[in-house]
């Protein structure tokens, strides 16, 4: 069954009895005492001066808190059939006991529904699933026909950001010579937008017959996706003192100011790989906005952004390493869907049998039910992960 709307229960995958909330009642309980035990730190002075600290405690509280909530319900629910049991035992008022059926099966129906959810909430969240969005589609085999697929991947997840309510800023472009993009990075705002997009990391395909084509045969064409989660600043420490910066004037358009205004600036970099033990040269370069500063501030954010994605690369390998399927792993090399405009289909290979015949309304941005299948089998899995561990 294809589920059009999100929510907790969508998540759930049926497990064997072993497995219901009694078995992880002590660690719910553990939970609620950190969540509070938090809750008390956030109240101290000393650690509202460590910014750093009290971001990232306050985000791990507001994480936990929903569990907390739900395992509070799930108590006070239990304590409501205990009571309906012991009337249901004693009274012999026929309204008392009607009451009290009643309050059973209210009751019982929650509690069943909430023993879904905690499971689903206890799955361990990857800490990135909340941040904002870098994008990159790159047009790959396939000549001037993959930049055409890139731009159509681009407009795809312009419509698909738009119906989510999702800001999109394109921050660099090279156009391809027939339409389209060689490639094109652009940045995603909204809440919790790359929890979301980063299943659309890798190598995506298309099959049909390029506008070019005159003998009406149909082409297989490429283009890559990556997405990454948005560096904040307390992710990441740069010592801004090594920084070199350059500034020199931007092309294209945007009037005289740009050609005589040295608006566009670069910045050069070197960082130790903590993977390799390397030193490495990173290079940036942004002529987004006419105003030096403005720019100088976005090449930053995107320095602070190569690096922490350079680093979670290494989470992502362990992820990939550990699991057998390539959901969410990240893997930017990895085929993972396929759009044939003869059959007017997508198929996603990630997830068996997942294929939908609605090409023109994904093409315009309706990823929703895709999507919904691949969180679908990634929180499987790791449901399954949790329990077992």
């Amino acid at each position: 069954m294809l589920l059009r709307k999100m929510s907790i229960s969508n998540y759930f995958v049926p497990l064997p009895i072993k497995y219901c909330i009694v078995d992880i009642t002590s660690k719910l309980e553990t939970i609620k005492h950190r969540w509070e035990e938090m809750g008390e730190q956030l109240a101290d002075p000393a650690v509202a001066s460590d910014m750093k600290k009290f971001v990232k405690l306050n985000k791990d509280y507001k994480d936990l808190e929903p569990i907390v909530m739900a395992f509070k319900q799930y108590k006070t629910l239990k304590a409501n059939v205990e009571e309906a049991k012991e009337i249901l035992a004693t009274e012999k008022d026929e309204e008392m006991r009607k009451m009290a059926q009643e309050e059973w099966d209210t009751a019982q129906t929650r509690i069943e529904q909430l023993e879904q959810d905690i499971r689903v909430m206890m799955i361990p969240k990857d800490p990135q699933d909340s941040k904002n969005a870098i994008m990159e589609i790159r047009a790959g085999t396939g000549g001037d026909e993959a930049c055409l697929f890139a731009g159509d991947l681009f407009r795809m997840y312009t419509k698909f950001c738009e119906n989510k309510g999702w800001k999109v800023e394109v921050t660099s472009v090279s156009e391809g010579a027939s339409g389209g993009y060689k490639e094109i990075d652009f940045t995603v705002t909204g809440n919790g937008c790359y929890g979301i997009l980063k299943f659309e990391s890798g190598v995506h395909r298309v099959q049909r017959v390029p506008k070019t084509e005159t003998q009406g045969r149909i082409h297989t064409s490429a283009a890559s996706v990556a997405v990454l989660p948005e560096a904040e600043e307390f992710d990441v420490e740069i010592n801004e003192g090594e920084i070199k910066w350059d500034t020199f004037r931007s092309s294209g358009a945007g009037g005289q100011n740009v050609n005589k205004v040295e608006s566009g600036v670069r910045l050069r970099y070197m960082w130790k790989n903590p993977n390799t033990g390397e030193m490495q040269e990173i290079l940036i370069e942004c002529t987004e906005t006419r105003d030096q500063p403005k720019n100088r501030e976005r090449a930053l954010a995107r320095l602070r952004t190569r690096i922490y994605d350079m680093e979670y690369q290494k989470y992502i390998s362990d992820i990939s390493a550990k699991r057998k399927t390539m959901v969410s792993t990240g893997d930017r090399s990895a085929k993972i869907r396929t759009y044939n405009y003869p059959q007017g289909r997508v198929t996603d290979h990630r997830v068996e049998g997942l294929t939908v015949y609605n090409l023109a309304a994904v093409m315009d941005g309706d990823l929703e039910e895709i999507i919904n299948r691949l969180q679908m089998a990634e929180n499987a899995e790791r449901l399954k992960e949790n329990i077992e561990s």
